[in-house]
């Protein structure tokens, strides 16, 4: 696959395809054009004799100091080197090839001023598959993604650290070498141009919206597993309880998925049948409300982050007449928020995910299960610690949902005073993405257990579809074994898609 970057136009999928699948990047020629015609801007300003930002001054704090002529080539390099000071465990491949690509992206927009080299040289890098190291910790969120933009700068001077495509840490200057790619002399205005961004934290977005879509499909499923599983009804899925008397468009979708998911269940056919029970707990009557509730703060941020696609981030920006001015557009807040939002919710859909689980195991709750769905309860123990993990996943993802953006610590001796600490927020949600994924799958395989220990009555079509493609991997009921590695291939599971294709259709 190969992916353009022009003036404009970029796609989530664009990004999604270079991050995660290894696009090849190219570059349109009205790109490069409007590149060139801008930094023809620059560079008459930067032979001028008035101060500009980013040209002939220092930085932060130290804007208003002067730089002559003859050492602005060296205040470039000192602004990546000094600026590259992250520290921590390294980041994801992905979310450095996100971060680079969405650098190259603004580049490619013409309102930054390098030369056409700089965005050449970064779009080698991604097509050699070269990956700078970055680090946790570093970014503030304001004035751009700034330590780790640095570091993949870095590399562009041929300095810094890298991993080659297979993943392995080799000196940059080999790399750069084997690519037959030549490290760039950055010039006025490059090394801002190269940092100032909020990309880290939207290709995190991006990549998390991407994620949660396909979980809260997950989590439709598991809850019409869940609710076989208890002997539970379908009534309050129907379609006319929801989008007519509450028009929330994602609790219709979530409401209208569980609802054909369970359609033709001999379990549920045995409950009304029974007639015994009218209402069933909240975890499972209220799923659509608190699963429609996610989906539409999904895309919520989805509008956020599609604004903030259609961005140019740089500080200064080249405007298309050539005024060069500075601005506040690097700040963060937008995306931050949004990152901050998504966990919140992605805590909850954990949460009520977990007391399902829960209900399945407890015999007072579980209407005819056994005791932690053990085979020989006492001399087993069933699933019984799987939910404890579920619980300690939930536990942390709730911590996690406290906002980053509510919080600012203020750097750059009072200049930059306050900050959006976006990149944290999209750190932690990544983590609380990767915890929801896992307490599914631990509800995937109680539910499954649970159906099966119900025969001889007989699940939905659907979920018929759904266990057989698990106990292709994983045992059903029996004695006490291994549980961590069937985790595990739940978890793989649901990531591969595997599991919602084998159910059907879902919105």
């Amino acid at each position: 696959m190969t992916v353009t970057l022009s003036l404009s136009g970029t796609t989530a999928a664009d990004v999604l395809a270079v991050a995660r699948h290894d696009a090849r990047v190219e570059i349109a020629p009205e790109a490069l054009a409007e590149v060139e015609r801008v930094r023809a801007h620059v560079d008459a300003l930067a032979h001028g004799d008035k101060p500009v930002y980013g040209l002939s001054t220092g930085f932060g704090a130290l804007a208003d100091t002067a730089i002559p002529a003859e050492r602005r080539a060296q205040l470039q390099r000192s602004l990546i080197r000094s600026h590259a000071a992250g520290t921590g465990p390294e980041v994801e491949r992905e979310v450095v090839r996100a971060l680079m690509f969405l650098r190259a992206r603004t580049l490619a927009s013409g309102y930054t001023g390098v030369r056409p080299v700089v965005l050449e040289t970064m779009v080698a890098l991604l097509n050699a598959g070269i990956t700078p190291i970055v680090h946790e910790y570093g970014s503030l969120g304001c004035s751009g993604d700034l330590a780790p933009l640095s570091h993949c700068a870095l590399v562009l001077l041929g300095e810094g650290r890298a991993r080659d495509r297979a993943g392995d840490e080799r000196p940059v200057p080999e790399l750069l070498a084997e690519a037959g790619i030549e490290p760039i002399e950055l010039r006025e205005k490059e090394g801002l141009a190269l940092i100032n961004g909020t990309d880290g934290m939207l290709g995190m977005l991006l990549m998390a919206i991407a994620d949660l879509d396909e979980l809260v499909k997950v989590a439709d499923l598991t809850t019409a597993m869940s609710v076989q599983a208890l002997r539970g009804h379908d009534t309050a899925f129907a379609p006319e309880l929801h989008l007519p008397l509450r028009p929330h468009p994602g609790q219709a979708a979530s409401a209208a998925n569980i609802h054909a998911l369970l359609q033709g269940s001999g379990i549920l056919a045995d409950v009304a049948a029974e007639g015994s029970r009218v209402q069933d707990a909240y975890s499972l009557r209220c799923a659509p409300q608190v699963a429609g509730g996610v989906r539409d703060t999904i895309d919520h941020a989805r509008a956020v982050a599609e604004r903030e696609l259609a961005a140019s981030i740089d500080n200064p920006v080249v405007l298309r007449d050539g005024t060069i001015t500075s601005n506040g557009n690097f700040h963060g807040a937008p995306v931050a928020y949004v990152l901050d939002f998504l966990a919140v919710v992605a805590a909850d859909l954990a949460s009520i995910a977990e007391r399902r689980t829960d209900r399945m195991l407890d015999k007072a709750r579980s209407h005819g299960l056994p005791p932690f769905l053990a085979d020989d309860p006492g001399v087993d123990s069933g699933v019984m610690i799987a939910q404890y993990t579920q619980a300690g996943l939930v536990a942390e993802m709730k911590r996690l949902a406290v906002p980053a953006s509510a919080d600012s610590i203020p750097s750059s001796a009072m200049q930059e005073d306050h900050v959006s600490l976006g990149w944290h927020a999209a750190r932690k949600l990544r983590t609380s993405v990767d915890n929801l994924r896992r307490v599914l799958a631990i509800e995937l395989l109680a539910a499954a257990r649970a159906i099966d220990l119900r025969a001889p009555l007989e699940p939905s079509e659907p979920t018929k579809r759904v266990i057989a493609v698990l106990r292709e991997h994983v045992e059903g009921p029996g004695p006490d074994r291994f549980l961590a590695p069937a985790i595990e291939v739940g978890v793989g599971l649901l990531k591969s898609g595997q599991l919602v294709a084998a159910a059907g259709e879902l919105r």
